[in-house]
């Protein structure tokens, strides 16, 4: 028998050994992001690898000695994150079991906070320390007033009922600012299934006479928003069609101007979606990202010119985010099922 092997077969080991190692790559590369955060997990090794830094100038707000924390899990769909920092607590949604719940600073502990919610989603708050919430169930926005009672901030718009707010920010000038995509009337597992009766748009409630104003519907599912730190710039994540991020100059405080994409969320051959987005003090936009699996899910950093500067890869779909604790140095992500939270070198731009 000669010794000398056929090129078929050389070919057939070469293209077996490639595939092994391939395969051999791809469980490396699994074993790194299927982290596990479960309360007997081994702790993370500094500095955290899930924090990515993809451009030199993310370098600095990663911190070397700063994991990722699970800090509650056992929701159903984890929304909404907003920081009050008077009573030194987180405050988020679970859409489907229509709940709100509370993490406290001091010492970690999460209660139900409101129960029913309304099938609330996005929560923030205002300027006097009221929170603002936006209700799939009953396709409101109301505020929480000091003594515990909801008043409707808006519910219509030229007679019609809002679609399911979504998300709200607030302007220093007293006006609330809110998206309106209808997912929570798209399904009864979010709220209550029925007819759209209006184009998706983002709205401006006026702070002195509460009348309620469309700025724009120039976008597929306007879903989470935030302003610029000098707000003037709106910035509004698209999760339908776009699966972008688009900003408009801020007129007045009042108007929006110029529409454009900021970013596309479209990272190598993967093309996922931003949802909640916030701003930090140097103009940096920080977006939930997900619905395409490990390595991408989790949280975008883009600078102000919108290069994707780092990631914040979670093993689940990142919904929202919001930067909290006295400081405000403190990322909250809400994934899925879960609350998480990491503490970077830099800070939220405005009070939640």
């Amino acid at each position: 028998m000669s010794d000398t092997t056929s090129p078929s077969i050389a070919s057939r080991r070469n293209f077996l050994a490639g595939t092994v190692a391939a395969a051999a790559a791809a469980t490396l590369t699994n074993d790194l992001l299927a982290r596990e955060y479960g309360p007997n997990a081994e702790p993370v090794r500094y500095p955290d690898p899930d924090v990515v830094v993809l451009d030199e100038r993310f370098q600095k707000y990663k911190l070397g000695n700063a994991p990722i924390q699970r800090l509650h899990t056992g929701c159903l769909w984890a929304e909404g994150p907003a920081w009050n920092g008077v009573g030194r607590y987180l405050v988020w949604s679970d859409i489907p079991n229509d709940v709100q719940l509370r993490y406290l600073q001091e010492d970690g502990h999460v209660s139900t906070f409101r129960n029913p919610a309304g099938n609330s989603n996005g929560n923030t708050f205002d300027f006097q320390g009221r929170q603002i919430s936006c209700q799939h169930g009953t396709r409101k926005v109301v505020r929480y007033e000091y003594d515990g009672t909801a008043t409707t901030l808006a519910e219509k718009f030229d007679g019609k009922p809002l679609n399911a707010p979504n998300d709200a920010v607030v302007h220093p000038n007293g006006d609330i600012w809110f998206t309106d995509p209808g997912y929570g009337s798209m399904m009864n597992y979010e709220g209550n299934k029925g007819e759209l009766q209006l184009k998706e748009a983002v709205y401006r409630i006026d702070g002195r006479n509460g009348k309620v104003e469309k700025l724009t519907d120039e976008i597929d599912k306007p879903n989470g928003l935030c302003f610029s730190p000098d707000y003037k710039k709106l910035y509004v994540a698209d999760s339908g069609k776009g699966k972008n991020i688009k900003v408009w100059d801020v007129v007045d405080g009042k108007l929006l101007l110029d529409g454009k994409e900021f970013i596309s969320m479209k990272l190598g051959d993967k093309l996922g979606g931003a949802d909640g987005i916030r701003a930090d003090v140097d103009g940096n936009i920080w977006a939930s990202a997900g619905w395409v699996g490990d390595g991408y899910d989790g949280v975008h950093i883009f600078s102000p010119d919108g290069t994707r500067i780092g990631q914040i890869r979670l093993p689940e779909i990142c919904s929202n985010v919001c930067f909290g604790g006295p400081r405000r140095n403190r990322l909250f992500m809400t994934g899925s099922q879960s609350l998480y939270a990491v503490y970077v070198e830099t800070q939220g731009a405005h009070i939640t």
